[in-house]
């Protein structure tokens, strides 16, 4: 992690910033200035409103956590097509504080736990945990730099995708959820350097009924073509269950009967 602080919102007021991000939370054309390796970025604006987006708003503005317990512990699925056996490593959220109030909340997976700069934000901590795991999978992949592939994303979210009413499918049953898509690399003059990820497709689906709100996030880079029906590469991160935990220094109780994510 370095010393260099910023943030995904452009709310020039707010003390929400994500820590590895050379990004700051003022207005984007003021920070579209990277490119893949460093330099100037042609042509990337911010839009010209300066407000905070419905998407920017749900995805890193709202309670997701609100109505969970203390000591509650929400699983999630990560699965990477890539991977030969596509077993899912589980991402683990525990509610420290009711609510998340204090934005206590931890985040552990196969390595153990994992710090995230949250900077405050009142999301629930596994949209950041996928998204700081893809941006450094796209690092490692291209060999750009981490600030680029931030700052793509957040001007996809700025741009003001639609938020839409979809009806998902949680353990079988449905549930109404909204669903933003968003294809950060699309019309980047800088693509070209990683042709491959140009189509890359960012999904996020969050249900109000669902504990911790997140329902899925998912890339898809497309196969030949642009074949989204066939991707090259798949990654999710899907709601699993829910551990209800009981005082510190007794056994937990046994997962409840909460609904499993279909993937």
């Amino acid at each position: 992690m370095t010393a260099a602080r910023g943030g995904w919102l452009r709310a020039a007021a707010a003390a929400l910033t994500w820590t590895v991000c050379a990004l700051c939370v003022l207005p984007a054309a003021a920070r579209a200035a990277s490119d893949a390796s460093g330099g100037a970025v042609a042509g990337a604006s911010a839009p010209g409103t300066g407000d905070i987006t419905a998407a920017e708003r749900l995805i890193f503005l709202t309670d997701h956590l609100h109505g969970v317990a203390a000591q509650t512990e929400l699983d999630y699925a990560l699965i990477d097509s890539a991977q030969p056996s596509r077993s899912a490593d589980t991402v683990k959220v525990l509610v420290v504080s009711p609510d998340n109030a204090k934005t206590d909340a931890q985040v552990s997976d196969h390595s153990g736990s994992v710090p995230l700069p949250v900077g405050g934000l009142q999301c629930n901590p596994a949209i950041i945990y996928f998204l700081e795991h893809d941006i450094a999978e796209m690092q490692g992949l291209t060999g750009g730099q981490r600030r680029y592939f931030q700052q793509r994303l957040r001007l996809a979210l700025a741009a003001g995708p639609q938020v839409e009413s979809v009806s998902s499918e949680v353990g079988g049953k449905p549930v109404n959820a909204r669903r933003i898509v968003v294809q950060p690399y699309l019309n980047d003059p800088n693509a070209a350097r990683f042709a491959q990820y140009t189509a890359k497709r960012y999904t996020f689906v969050l249900a109000d009924g669902v504990p911790g709100q997140i329902v899925q996030i998912r890339t898809d880079v497309p196969g030949p073509n642009n074949d989204f029906a066939h991707p090259a590469h798949t990654e999710t991160l899907s709601f699993q269950s829910v551990l209800h935990k009981l005082p510190s220094g007794k056994a937990p109780t046994k997962p409840s009967n909460a609904p499993r994510a279909s993937r």
